[in-house]
């Protein structure tokens, strides 16, 4: 506020006229305030006081106006706003002070501390020292990963420092987007014994509250939530009058002189303002009715109406006001109707007949302490004698002390009385115990009658006492207090002078009281002594109360007042000015009365019995000159009904919606709880309308909204609702007066408004980002339906609605994409870089396109996780999304498009792209086999079936090869192995898919090959039809029929390359078998046991390669191609283990054709004989050994390990040993069946008893059954054995050596 000078008194004249302008209510323009608004629009709040150096710069003027011409206009406007908050502060006090329509409401959802910058990046820095292992948090690599896509994805978002930056951002809306991430993530975790999935998730949540809160905040965090969290809750008075201080800039010497002036704490002097503003506002309405000058209504008709709206208003707020108890405990009469003389017109409220007070109803009650201290001047009494003393209120029960020796007679006793006289007689009396025997009643030693009323002293005082006669003590005083204290309702007490028409007709001085019966009643007593009813009474209803000349004829008294009414008029006097102008103030509050008595001080002389000014009337000129000083009189008296409530308000509410948006809390616009109740009440006390409250809110909320600043849509909702149930005359407590400025900005702001919520659709993901705040979107959308209806009771059709959503979609499908390509660095304004795009190799184009089809489906999914609400609104905004999303890939088209055909011919590295886009689409219902998804598969169908034909050729040439190179070497790595043939490349995917001729072994492969043996040829085969179909597989081709063709065709592939492959493994296999040794020495290479091992593989592979998985007619015509396949590897596997048993038996043969020279009657034989007879005369020649038997079982053993070991088939093995040992007996059996006429030589005897036994044996531990060792072959050969073995040991004396066909492990091996 600008001190006052001599420039300001010159000019005093024109800045009263400005601020009448300004402040000018009824019937005047309103330029001159819409003016002042408008410069002054959004500065008041920053600046201390509103005047100080940070003032706004003036509006930009005419070129050709100075500088300094503009300066005293920025002055000018400046007071003028000043002026103009003062007044306003006047009007938010006096609603503060004196409440009566509106509470502070305690239903308000509590609003939580909104976030800024500096918070959001203390924020990262803690997350991202999580993230780098520098706290002490513990946590487990799932926990990790969370944080880490958190972090990645949503704090070092743009979108999410906008909203910081907007200040509709607080951490309970971190702390919820962290919750739906997580619970996501938790929900597809598997489960864990004995921990639930809900104990996980609480885990995480107090490890990110940790690393929110950080280690260094621990301690100061609630100090500064106590601190803050104050304007959420209800508020005293003094934090209210302080809030609308910086609201308003007022400054704290203003607040005080006001507050003062006001008599804020004076609760008499606030309901009394506010009877005189309901009279003001009640004379307007009858001034407005006679004049017929009315506001410009909708319908001529509207205009009685208005005048009944405005009675209707004021009657409820006299109810209101009537409503309130004015004390508790008083009188519980209560008017039956509520009239006023002046209002009687108005009110319309039938009986005109005052309804009168009786005595009884102005009874009132009072508490009276008497506290007794002691007695001075006690002589007549014996200093060991007992006195004490009584107490009594006449009329009433008397009390007594505790007892004292008259030496001390000092007590100290309160006794508590209560009463219903306002002059009560006090008694009190002293006594001493008799000693006489026949004494019946104690001695009464002094007595003191006293008289007080509520304005008595309350100290206490030496009184003295009455004493008997003849009495010694003559100087006998008491020393006690009397507090009387004054109910709430007497406002005021007093002797005064008085006389009047119809009650106190003699002037004499008589005791009164002005007692206030109910809001609107009070009533001036007189009383005598010992009455608790008044012997006179006069309602003040009507009565006008001023100060008066002196009346020389009356004796008695000094100042004089009145109260005047039609046909009465009461004068009254009192001894001293301070008491007449505490009764012309107390009785000026009682009548409601508009005129303002002012004191003559200065003028006015005493009755000529003297009399001198009071001290508070000095003091009271004091504070007089002191608001004149400070200008701030003009404001206090101000008439609230001559001033423009409509465009006070409106500053007020835009102060406070400012005020409110830059507190530290995210309020969405949400009025506080303290904010509200003042707007409430100042809207009830000054009939501010109840639309134009809510328009310009609308209208605040709408430019803050355009701003940047986050508001909550169901705040625009719910005014928005309230202005069309206004207009449309569809109100819930009836049809209102609607003025045609109420109508014409209703419309003005039905079409921003739906100009700001399509704006907001299209802008969704950015003004809603991660769907934040909770549930704006869906309230954005039914508030769009809401503005689009033509009036507030037919509805929309749901086609229209849905249309101009479409439109808004198909707008924020262009403005994603292009804010993403700019993210992306596709696309740029400037010349070089769209030069650097045209110029990059098409690997790097279609490296940048793979990346901007990750970040469009990102956008997507966060689309459906976020801001999928909007189906709670409308069921068909998920099909409006997924038109969204197709428009939003159709923009996408272009630029994949022009990457891929820059991609080289037979180049597959485009493969990946199409993978990516097709696993998301395919799991979208919506999207699957929609137009971009279609385009995606035109476009690839052409490659898949080019790459298929290139694979297959090449396979089948490097199996035609990789054959006539192989050289059946047992292979466990297949990628050190694999032919080096020139084969088309194939795409580097993530899954099974090699790049070949150099490609390394997926990690799925050294698991599933790790106890493979075959051959580099048949390894590389089966791997690249595996890698083929898993490729295929893997492209998830959405189209069926295709997909099918495509299945089909692999199959038969490799149907047709494991064919090849088995018949030139069988035939290399009789080729490596025909050029074996057929003796003992044979043993089984490694190459054949390759040959085996490649069938086998051939026999798994084909299961899983060839077999279809499509329906059952499918399948059934599958099956008879591909048991041709099974057919072929089982004829193949049983041809090469009769060729290899064929062989292993041929050995056999060899040799018993050498056991065959021993036979019975043969030439060798008998030259064997004589010679070993004749030279064992003279020497001891050796007999045969057992090197033949030996020779064969150590051929057998060693081929059976061979088999055993490098044979990967069991079940193959098997079959060869039984076959193997079944026709080694048949052999052997054989050979003796063509000599049951021959005695066998003793050599042959005990080599075939070795031979059939171990060989028995051998096979028995291969694994060989019981029914094919002991079979009828094997028995018979048992039983010739045993028979030549029994012949043997009779002929010959040495006999067998130990070697029998007996079961026994005594005979040496060999």
């Amino acid at each position: 506020m600008l001190d006052p000078s001599s420039s300001e008194e010159e000019s005093d004249e024109g800045l009263e006229e400005e601020s009448r302008d300004v402040l000018v209510a009824a019937g005047g323009s309103q330029r001159a305030p819409a003016a002042a608004a408008r410069e002054g629009r959004r500065d008041a709040p920053g600046r201390s006081g509103g005047s100080s150096g940070a003032a706004r710069p003036g509006s930009p003027s005419p070129s050709g106006l100075s500088e300094g011409r503009d300066e005293p206009e920025r002055q000018l406007d400046e007071e003028q706003e000043r002026r103009v908050r003062l007044q306003l502060y006047v009007f938010v006090v006096r609603c503060i002070a004196y409440p009566f329509n509106a509470k502070q409401p305690t239903d308000m959802a509590r609003r939580q501390q909104k976030l800024n910058k500096q918070q959001l990046q203390l924020l990262k820095e803690r997350f991202q020292a999580f993230l780098n292992g520098d706290t002490q948090i513990v946590a487990d690599e799932a926990f990790c990963n969370a944080v880490r896509s958190y972090y990645e994805v949503f704090l070092k978002s743009d979108r999410v420092a906008r909203m910081v930056q907007s200040g509709g951002c607080s951490a309970n809306d971190f702390r919820e987007v962290f919750k739906k991430n997580i619970e996501k993530r938790v929900r597809s975790l598997p489960e864990i014994d004995g921990l639930s999935k809900e104990t996980v998730l609480s885990s995480w949540i107090a490890k990110y509250d940790a690393i929110y809160r950080g280690e260094e905040d621990l301690c100061k965090q609630p100090n500064r939530m106590t601190l803050s969290a104050v304007s959420e809750l209800i508020l005293s008075k003094e934090q209210l009058y302080e809030m609308f201080q910086q609201i308003l800039g007022i400054k704290k010497l203003e607040h005080q002189l006001l507050y003062n002036a006001c008599q804020l704490d004076n609760a008499d002097e606030q309901a009394a303002q506010i009877r005189r503003e309901l009279d003001g506002r009640l004379q307007l309405a009858e001034k407005m009715a006679k004049e017929r000058r009315f506001p410009k209504f909708i319908a001529k008709e509207m205009e009685n109406m208005y005048i009944e709206e405005l009675r209707s208003s004021v009657n409820l707020l006299m109810a209101n006001l009537e409503s309130l108890p004015v004390s508790k405990g008083g009188p519980e009469f209560k008017l039956q109707k509520l009239k006023r003389s002046q209002n009687s017109a108005f009110l319309d409220l039938g009986d005109e007949n005052e309804i009168q007070l009786s005595k009884s109803d102005v009874v009132l009650s009072f508490t009276l302490e008497i506290v007794i201290m002691e007695v001075q001047g006690l002589k007549s009494v014996a200093p060991n004698r007992i006195v004490y003393c009584t107490m009594e209120v006449e009329g009433g029960e008397k009390l007594q002390t505790d007892q004292a020796e008259a030496s001390r007679p000092q007590w100290g006793t309160q006794g508590d009385f209560t009463t219903t006289h306002p002059r009560p007689v006090v008694k009190v009396k002293l006594f001493t115990e008799s000693t006489g025997v026949l004494a019946l009643e104690d001695k009464e030693l002094g007595r003191v009658i006293l008289y007080p009323t509520s304005n008595s002293s309350k100290s206490a005082e030496l009184q003295r006492m009455i004493v008997p006669k003849n009495s010694q003590d003559s100087d006998l005083k008491i020393k006690l207090a009397v507090r009387m204290d004054k109910p709430p309702h007497m406002k005021h007490s007093g002797y005064l002078y008085a006389v009047g028409q119809k009650v106190w007709k003699r002037w004499k001085k008589r005791y009164f009281v002005l007692v206030q019966v109910s809001q609107y009643t009070f009533a001036m007593c007189s009383y005598r002594e010992k009455k608790s009813e008044p012997q006179e009474l006069m309602q003040l209803e009507g009565y006008t109360v001023d100060y008066t000349d002196p009346h020389p004829g009356l004796q008695g008294g000094q100042m004089f007042f009145n109260a005047v009414k039609e046909g009465d008029t009461v004068i009254f006097a009192s001894d001293d000015e301070q008491d007449r102008i505490l009764w012309v103030q107390a009785m000026y509050r009682a009548t409601g009365q508009s005129y303002k008595p002012v004191p003559a001080t200065q003028t006015q002389k005493p009755n000529p019995k003297g009399g001198t000014l009071h001290a508070d009337g000095q003091l009271c000129k004091f504070y007089a000159d002191r608001f004149q000083k400070h200008d701030m009189d003009e404001f206090i008296s101000a008439n609230p009904c001559k001033l423009d409530h409509a465009f006070l308000f409106r500053i007020l509410q835009r102060q406070t919606l400012d005020h409110r948006l830059n507190d530290s809390y995210s309020c969405l616009g949400w009025f506080s709880p303290g904010q509200v109740f003042v707007l409430d009440e100042y809207c009830a006390r000054y009939g501010v309308r109840g639309c134009h409250r809510h328009l310009c809110y609308l209208t605040e909320l709408m430019e803050h909204s355009e701003n940047g600043a986050v508001i909550d849509p169901t705040l625009l909702h719910y005014s928005f609702a309230f202005c069309a149930s206004h207009v449309h005359g569809n109100r819930p407590d009836g049809i209102g007066t609607v003025s045609m400025e109420e109508k014409e900005r209703f419309e003005e702001i039905k079409e921003r408004l739906s100009s700001l919520l399509e704006n907001q659709i299209s802008h969704f993901r950015y003004c809603f980002p991660f769907g934040r705040p909770e549930g704006a979107l869906k309230a954005t959308l039914s508030l769009l339906e809401r503005v689009l209806m033509k009036d507030i009771a037919t509805p929309i059709p749901a086609e229209e609605v849905k249309k101009v959503v479409r439109k808004c979609l198909e707008k924020a499908a262009l403005i994603n994409y292009t804010r993403l390509t700019e993210y992306a660095k596709i696309e740029g304004p400037a010349e070089k870089e769209t030069e650097t795009m045209n110029l990059a190799t098409p690997a790097r184009k279609l490296e940048e396109v793979l990346h901007l089809a990750e970040l469009c489906i990102e956008v997507l999914q966060q689309n459906e996780e976020h801001h999928a609400e909007g189906r709670e609104a409308f069921a068909w905004w998920p099909d409006l999304l997924a038109e969204h999303a197709e428009k939003f890939w159709a923009l996408f088209t272009v630029d994949m498009d022009t990457a891929l055909e820059a991609q080289p011919q037979d180049s597959w590295d485009s493969f990946p792209l199409f993978q990516l886009l097709n696993n998301f689409l395919r799991n979208d219902s919506l999207l699957c086999n929609g137009k971009f998804h279609k385009h995606l598969q035109d476009i690839f169908v052409p490659l898949v079936i080019r790459y298929v034909d290139l694979m297959e050729s090449s396979i089948a040439q490097s199996v035609h090869r990789g054959f006539e190179q192989e050289t059946w070497q047992p292979v466990k790595n297949i990628a050190n192995s694999l032919p080096n043939v020139a084969l088309p490349k194939v795409p580097s995917l993530p899954l099974n898919l090699p790049q070949i001729p150099s490609f390394s072994t997926p990690s799925w492969m050294a698991s599933l090959y790790e106890s493979t043996n075959g051959s580099a040829t048949s390894e590389d085969l089966f791997w690249k039809l595996d890698a083929l179909q898993m490729f295929v597989f893997d492209l998830h081709w959405p189209e069926q029929e295709f997909a099918h063709h495509l299945e089909q065709r692999l199959k038969l592939m490799a149907s047709d390359m494991i064919e090849a492959c088995v018949k030139r493994t069988r035939t290399a296999f009789e080729l490596k078998l025909q050029k074996a040794s057929k003796t003992t020495d044979l043993r089984i290479p490694t190459s054949m046991c390759t040959m085996f091992n490649v069938l086998v593989d051939a026999k798994k592979q084909s299961t899983k390669l060839c077999a279809l998985d499509g329906g059952q007619e499918l399948r059934s015509q599958w099956q008879q191609y591909h048991s041709k396949i099974d057919d072929l590897i089982d004829n193949t596997v049983k041809e090469i283990i009769s060729l290899l048993v064929s062989k292993f038996v041929s050995v056999l043969e060899g040799v018993l054709s050498k056991l065959s020279r021993y036979d019975e009657g043969s030439f060798f034989s008998s030259i064997l004989s004589f010679t070993v007879k004749a030279a064992a005369k003279y020497v001891d020649v050796p007999k045969p050994g057992m090197d033949l038997a030996d020779t064969y079982i150590m051929f057998v053993r060693q081929n059976q390990d061979i088999l055993r070991e490098k044979v990967n088939e069991e079940m193959y093995v098997e079959k060869l040993f039984d076959q193997w040992y079944s026709n080694s007996m048949k052999v052997i059996c054989v050979w003796l069946a063509d000599r049951l006429d021959l005695q066998l030589h003793i050599y042959q005897l005990k080599t075939l008893i070795k031979i059939v036994k171990k060989t028995y044996r051998d096979f028995r531990l291969q694994g060989v059954l019981e029914g094919t060792l002991n079979s009828k072959t094997y028995d018979t050969l048992y039983r010739r054995l045993t028979v030549e073995e029994a012949t043997a040991s009779v002929s010959e004396g040495g006999g067998l050596q130990g070697i029998t066909m007996k079961d026994s492990d005594e005979e040496e091996e060999a």
